[in-house]
């Protein structure tokens, strides 16, 4: 069996959409009626380790979506929690959605790195999928005012995004054929680097982008009432974007789909993909 944690969240959804015919699938959430129906859903929550006792029981592959919503020491906690009880259910494989390399730079890559050495520690088979940033995190960073103006402190800087939706493809190929993967880590990043003057570009001839300061960037989003580890976790994206740090094309994606990846720029300003 198949269990997809995380299953009613942005990628969990889409993988669960994937899955959702299947009879040797089942999907995690904290509420199971969050869950796609008509598949069978588990109570998982990485905050309560009585859930993943009994939720990993008879499961073969563990597609482990990151649980990466909070600060360092809880994500570690929960991560932690939740490869302890693969190993004491029998768990089989872990198919686990980290952060691709060039990520080191960003606020929130120390759990994802933490989870990856527990991973290569434990018993288990593994499979560590290093996801890019989302061009839909992209576009949102970069969103447009009503005027047409795209203000965002990201400098000239690019990043190589991915679609969600190619990422979740990629997550379902390799949780269909884990043993084949076993022990192999795939850098999931896009083939095609954008910045804010290509998302203006996309958007139409009347939107315009303006690069603002980082100091201006995190008074706005402190603004919209963010939880306080998201401010630096959001700023910190930008800084590393802008410094030239995220631009890096390439990896694994192309092989694992066996084709061309969605274009960034259509996922980023929300457009049909094909």
């Amino acid at each position: 069996m198949i269990l997809v944690t995380g299953a009613a969240g942005d990628l969990g959804t889409l993988v669960a959409e994937r899955l959702a015919d299947r009879d040797d699938t089942a999907f995690g959430t904290r509420d199971p009626r969050q869950a796609p129906a008509p598949s069978p859903a588990r109570r998982i929550d990485f905050d309560d380790p009585d859930t993943l006792a009994r939720g990993f029981e008879r499961v073969d592959v563990l597609l482990m979506i990151s649980a990466g919503h909070g600060e360092d020491d809880t994500v570690i906690a929960r991560h932690g929690a939740a490869v302890d009880a693969a190993e004491k259910a029998g768990v089989g494989h872990v198919v686990y959605t980290s952060l691709t390399a060039a990520g080191d730079h960003l606020p929130y890559a120390l759990p994802h790195r933490w989870t990856e050495r527990r991973l290569r520690a434990s018993t288990l088979e593994w499979t560590i999928l290093r996801n890019g940033l989302y061009a839909e995190l992209l576009g949102q960073i970069a969103a447009p005012s009503a005027d047409g103006r795209i203000t965002a402190p990201l400098g000239d800087g690019r990043l190589a995004a991915v679609a969600r939706a190619d990422l979740a493809d990629a997550a379902v190929r390799v949780a269909l054929e884990a043993p084949a993967h076993a022990g192999r880590s795939y850098e999931l990043v896009g083939e095609q680097a954008v910045g804010g003057a290509d998302l203006a570009r996309a958007h139409g001839p009347r939107f315009t982008y303006r690069p603002e300061t980082l100091a201006r960037a995190r008074a706005r989003i402190a603004g919209f009432g963010v939880e306080p580890f998201q401010v630096p976790m959001l700023v910190g994206t930008c800084s590393a974007i802008a410094a030239g740090f995220m631009d890096r094309t390439g990896g694994d994606l192309r092989r694992l789909l066996g084709r061309a990846p969605r274009s960034p720029l259509a996922a980023a300003v929300g457009r049909p993909a094909w």
